[in-house]
């Protein structure tokens, strides 16, 4: 072992007394530049020079210099994407001369049809907002935390606080909803609500997470009580 070069307990050799995690130490021997892309493909946010150089184990100054390399590149060869730097950190973004086939894309795939359960529920969150997934449940009749978890990943809804009695997560419409249907404001929404139950009428008949009765329990005849068979 050389000097200045130590072991690690449980990890990698370290240089300068600088550790490098377990099952890293392997980062420094990959090609540069492809080692590059491949982070770049997964970060969620521009990632700093600095940031890449200890993660790939490189100089910064190389690190720099291989990135305006690649942006180069992409740019001769009149690849669909690019790379910025932006806000102190470089990232892949769509090329502009290539929004049309972008957007036509992404506006396919929101077009995609919204089972008849999920306009329900949209539409009782439309009209009662804000409220529960308790209170939506009790005006379906059904169980639709499915639902809104999908209403939630479309954009269409989004949380808007918590309800002060009970704590609930209350929910609401978003202005992408708004941009869906066309629509200005909430106020401009057909006149349908006076269809829907109040919610003081469910309140007093819904628990927080779970409808207060069953949907699938026989009918019952209150004034004319008889007893109940079973089918085997």
């Amino acid at each position: 072992m050389s000097e200045g070069t130590t072991e690690a307990e449980g990890g990698a050799e370290t240089e300068g007394g600088a550790e490098v995690p377990a099952g890293l130490g392997t980062v420094a021997a990959l090609g540069l530049k492809p080692a590059l892309e491949a982070v770049l493909m997964v970060v969620d946010e521009p990632a700093g020079e600095e940031h890449l150089a200890r993660i790939l184990e490189r100089p910064r100054r190389q690190v720099a210099d291989a990135l305006r390399e690649l942006a180069d590149e992409y740019t001769v060869q009149g690849r669909g994407f690019e790379l910025r730097l932006v806000a102190g950190g470089w990232r892949f973004y769509t090329r502009p001369a290539y929004a049309a086939a972008v957007e036509r894309f992404v506006l396919d795939g929101q077009q995609a049809r919204l089972t008849q359960a999920a306009l329900e529920t949209l539409a009782v969150v439309a009209y009662r907002q804000p409220v529960s997934r308790s209170r939506v449940s009790a005006v379906r009749g059904v169980n639709c935390d499915g639902v809104m978890r999908t209403l939630l990943q479309r954009g269409l809804v989004e949380e808007a606080g918590t309800e002060p009695e009970t704590g609930a997560i209350l929910y609401r419409t978003t202005n992408y909803f708004l941009e869906r249907m066309g629509l200005r404001g909430l106020d401009e929404l057909p006149e349908l609500a006076p269809f829907l139950p109040e919610a003081e009428a469910i309140e007093a008949e819904t628990q927080e997470g779970v409808p207060s009765f069953d949907p699938d329990a026989p009918d019952t005849d209150d004034d004319h009580p008889t007893k109940t068979t079973t089918e085997l």
